[in-house]
């Protein structure tokens, strides 16, 4: 048996429309779905239809079905696309390797031109995406909640989705309820429900999300459908049902961005497969796909499977032998494998990079008797999308149109301040910025159910500093801020949490400040407090020894070393990435708001924002 790895469009429109030429180049891997190693075209043949290419196949048996007992299925898949609609030209996101030198790739008018290509001429076809859609990096989309990625989304025809670690960075019910259903919070076309490029109000995704192994913490349910059922035409008046399987990389709750400890619980990959698998077999669908946000690595290019390893590898490896195809992701990672199942069958995994630079393309044939996929017959593709086709002109007025709103949304003003916010750092190691945010992060730890007593924020997240002079914008006037530069002098997509420390712990974090550097030398790196805590430290004493409780107030009061203490802080700090291995003894963590969206709710919250005064902390001692 085998998987034929064959190409697309590398040339132009010419040779696109030529037969199929002879093969030039061999892929230097055994493709287990044979008993023989196949030789295929380079990257620059042109493919011709997929009937053509089914000509070529055989069984391992070496007998031929009969085109009329079966049923062709397209399967289009995209992976971590992370709202990437522009097409950007810095080297990690608008290029990839192949044997013939780096292609330029990416962007959602060429992504939606090479999806209508891929689709023509195929009876059956299914766009699907392996997660992460939303956390989009791009100012354009994140700006607007991602909700531009979900009008691109439907524009293209996705027709379901498996659910991405990202998709879970802000709560289960702005996935199920806000990003699915359209439902809006705050003011519409100011904090949600935007107006799109077709002057429609947001309504939410045309498709569904789907989960095996993401349950509600609190109900123990599933926070989505674990799988779908898609009835394909059969060509004589019947169906055939093809079921999917959604399955979530199992670190999402512990994950910084994507943090939902106490809300949320993950199920084992391999477990949650094998349980649906047979829930859809007991149904009578033979013909089962895997859509796993779980990656992996097997070197080389694209097509290449060389050393393959990491999770969904193994996964692949162990999953029910039920399933015949499996799509994976989170990795950002491109490869075209096949992997024998648990009875020793071929199957195709695949991985198609990220930010739009692949489309992974699956062609199956289903007996119309069994309804199962006849494996010999499996064609597994990673087209790269290059941008030597027409740009889609419907996709082009829709990325044109959130990059005028992400100028705009740029522009508009959020605060007023008396003097510059800076990340400069005075011998105590205050700023004035860091201050600013430390208070910012108190003020949303007391939303929580269980509220914040103070804040400690490092300095990671503090991205740019806040002048009093007005900048270049035209929009901008000196003491103004704008929503542009509050994103970007703070932030990275990380929420504010709120835990429970003892005041022992408190004190050794504050001592966690101090560290050797790999050279051998002492380094210095302060966190910040909230205004409502003042601390001293005596800087001549050795390492570890230099803060001391009745030194640490907290409201007025000494640090009660066996108080326990609510303290809001980013989940990239508590989970320990700051530096501080103290914090990761947190409990009863409590999930508020995005660092972005926090701060921009402090910020607006505020008249007119004063300078903090720098006298949080002092030094004693030499």
């Amino acid at each position: 048996m085998f998987v034929k790895m064959l190409n697309k469009q590398y040339q132009k429109k010419s040779v696109i429309q030529e037969e199929a030429m002879e093969v030039k180049e061999t892929i230097n891997r055994l493709c287990k779905f044979s008993l023989f190693a196949l030789l295929i075209g380079s990257l620059l043949i042109s493919v011709v239809s997929s009937k053509a290419i089914a000509q070529d196949q055989t069984t391992n048996t070496g007998i031929e079905s009969e085109k009329t007992d079966l049923v062709d299925l397209q399967l289009l898949g995209i992976t971590d696309f992370h709202g990437y609609l522009q097409a950007y030209n810095d080297k990690s996101n608008s290029q990839i390797w192949s044997p013939q030198g780096q292609l330029t790739v990416g962007g959602a008018v060429y992504n939606a031109t090479h999806l209508k290509q891929l689709k023509a001429g195929h009876d059956n076809s299914i766009v699907l995406s392996v997660g992460d859609n939303f956390s989009g990096w791009p100012f354009e989309v994140t700006a607007y909640r991602d909700e531009p990625t979900v009008e691109f989304l439907n524009a293209i025809g996705v027709e379901f989705s498996a659910v991405g670690n990202h998709e879970l960075d802000d709560s289960k019910d702005f996935l199920v309820k806000h990003m699915k259903d359209g439902k809006c919070f705050g003011k519409r076309d100011v904090d949600s429900c935007f107006t799109d490029s077709t002057g429609e109000m947001f309504h939410g995704s045309d498709f569904p999300y789907i989960s095996a192994n993401v349950r509600d913490a609190h109900s123990g349910k599933l926070i989505t459908k674990p799988y779908m059922i898609k009835q394909i035409s059969d060509g004589h008046g019947g169906t055939i049902p093809v079921g999917f399987i959604g399955l979530t990389v199992t670190d999402t709750v512990s994950g910084t961005t994507s943090f939902q400890e106490g809300d949320l619980v993950m199920d084992p990959l391999v477990e949650s497969a094998n349980r649906y698998a047979k829930e859809l077999q007991d149904q009578g669908v033979q013909a089962i796909v895997a859509v796993v946000h779980e990656g992996g690595t097997a070197g080389g290019y694209f097509q290449g499977c060389s050393n393959p390893k990491g999770p969904a590898i193994d996964f692949a490896r162990e999953a029910s032998a039920a399933i015949d195809v499996i799509f994976t992701g989170h990795w950002h990672a491109s490869f075209n494998c096949s992997i024998d199942d648990p009875n020793g069958n071929p199957r195709p995994v695949i991985e198609g990079a990220n930010h739009g630079k692949l489309i992974s393309e699956i062609n199956v044939s289903i007996d119309r008797v069994s309804k199962d996929i006849v494996r010999s017959r499996t064609i597994s593709i990673n087209h790269p999308v290059t941008r030597d086709v027409p740009a889609d002109p419907e996709i082009a007025q829709m990325v044109s149109y959130w990059v005028e709103r992400g100028k705009e949304r740029y522009a508009e003003p959020v605060a007023e301040i008396t003097g510059d916010l800076t990340r400069s750092r005075n011998g105590n190691g205050e700023s004035t910025l860091a201050d600013l945010v430390a208070d910012a992060h108190y003020a949303t730890g007391k939303k929580a159910s269980q509220p914040a007593d103070f804040a400690l924020t490092a300095i990671s997240p503090l991205q740019g500093d806040l002048l009093y002079a007005k900048g270049t914008n035209a929009a901008d006037q000196n003491g103004r801020v704008l929503f542009g530069e509050m994103w970007y002098a703070h932030g990275y997509g990380n929420p504010v949490v709120v835990v429970t420390m003892t005041g022992r712990q408190i004190e050794q974090i504050l001592e966690e400040q101090w560290r050797m550097k790999p050279d051998g030398t002492e380094g210095f790196y302060p966190l910040a407090v909230s205004y409502n805590v003042h601390y001293s430290f005596d800087r001549s004493k050795p390492m570890g020894q230099r803060v001391e409780p009745e030194n640490i107030k907290v409201k007025g009061k000494s640090l009660d070393p066996d108080k326990s203490y609510r303290v809001a802080a980013l989940a990239y700090l508590i989970r320990g990435n700051d530096g501080y291995p103290t914090f990761k003894g947190y409990a009863n963590p409590v999930r508020v708001e995005s660092d972005h969206w926090a701060f921009f709710d402090y910020l607006k919250s505020q008249d007119i924002i004063q300078q903090p005064v720098l006298d949080r902390v002092t030094s004693i001692g030499q």
